[in-house]
């Protein structure tokens, strides 16, 4: 089915691997395409908990595929179908949170990014859209796009400011230099640096972690308050996790949350 990822899905972790490694991953229409059938499998299977993007070979993405700019450039603008429909996410979800690649905020399960190496333009951007970033120490960053005659595409003047602050968001995308994975951890753009070798193994453990103990349910209510709340005001958000908060009350989540730290066991959470 797929041409240029891996899917995997070893219980609880859902693995999606960009797999153009003599590319250095460089994104495609098809890669796109392929991408969101995957996460929606993933979304629908019980038995993927959390979500993990990475890349295959020395890199996570190099961004859009410089031969397909090439063509843009000279005027081309017609991608070739692929036909594998998909519609992850959550569709209560403003429309915002439903448009290429931003879907990734309105998936229901957390997604993880396992930036592996170098990554760049497109591929940068996608990484913003994942819920969670941890990197290789042989991580690599650039936004790439005013260095291309570009601008700040695909929706990253929205979310890198509010990741990082807007002077650190101008200066990566002003002058797209390249920082190191020390960099982007000093200004958050990743949650966490790890020794190449230790950082998929690192991954899914932190997955499994939060497989294991805690409730699917509240993570993707969790999420979807996260990401809305972000074009909302402090009013609305406070109320809203109140009724939430109360309708959490009735769910049998919480009276195994209690039970299980009563008995002093780990909880055994429904699975969405």
């Amino acid at each position: 089915m797929y041409q240029e990822i891996l899917y995997q899905v070893e219980d609880p972790v859902a693995t999606i691997t960009l797999n153009r490694p003599d590319r250095l991953n460089a994104f495609t229409h098809r890669m796109e395409v392929e991408i969101k059938h995957a996460v929606a499998q993933a979304e629908a299977d019980p038995a993927a908990v959390v979500i993990v993007l990475t890349g295959a070979g020395r890199g996570f993405c190099a961004g859009a595929d410089i031969e397909r700019l090439k063509r843009i450039g000279e005027g081309e603008r017609a991608e070739k179908p692929v036909d594998l429909p998909a519609n992850p996410g959550d569709a209560t979800m403003d429309e915002s949170f439903r448009g290429p690649h931003s879907y990734l905020l309105s998936v229901r399960k957390p997604i993880i990014a396992a930036i592996n190496g170098p990554v760049a333009g497109l591929g940068f951007a996608i990484a913003m859209f994942c819920d969670m970033r941890f990197a290789s120490d042989r991580a690599v960053f650039t936004t790439a796009f005013s260095r291309r005659g570009l601008i700040a595409e695909w929706g990253i003047g929205w979310t890198l400011p509010r990741l990082i602050g807007t002077a650190h968001a101008l200066d990566l995308l002003l002058s797209a230099r390249k920082i190191d994975a020390a960099e982007a951890d000093r200004v958050g753009l990743v949650n966490r640096v790890l020794p190449h070798d230790e950082l998929l193994p690192f991954v899914r453990d932190y997955a499994k972690e939060l497989a294991e103990n805690c409730s699917p349910t509240s993570m993707n209510i969790m999420k979807r308050q996260v990401y809305t709340n972000l074009t909302k005001d402090l009013g609305h958000a406070m109320a809203e996790s109140i009724a939430l908060m109360v309708e959490s009350f009735s769910r049998e989540d919480l009276k195994e949350g209690v039970q299980s730290y009563v008995d002093k066991r780990p909880p055994k959470f429904k699975r969405v």
